[in-house]
């Protein structure tokens, strides 16, 4: 995932959450009242379901209007499903690269 560094110069409150307890939230970026989810995955395989649900937990629990999983890696084609059906956008290692 970018540095926290990335998201303050693009104008981004940051808030990294605990490691345990986070409610599927690694980061919590807010920017004009608008608040945005993100759970970060550095797996060596394929990113599955559990880390788009997690995302959806989290944006319904921190009240976000936003929520995304960003991994090093690429998703299974279910994980794409469900973030497709729940607005989760997903960022994989291409996506990063760029």
């Amino acid at each position: 995932m970018l540095p926290v560094i990335f998201y303050e110069a693009q104008g981004f409150h940051v808030i990294e959450t605990p490691k345990s307890g986070d409610q599927g939230a690694d980061v919590l970026l807010e920017k004009a009242g608008e608040k945005t989810v993100i759970q970060a995955k550095l797996y060596s395989g394929t990113v599955g379901n559990k880390a788009v649900q997690e995302a959806i937990a989290a944006s319904s629990h921190f009240r976000c209007n936003f929520a995304a999983v960003v991994t090093n890696n690429y998703f299974t084609r279910s994980a794409k499903e469900l973030a497709q059906s729940s607005t989760v956008t997903l960022v994989d290692r291409d996506e990063l690269i760029e």
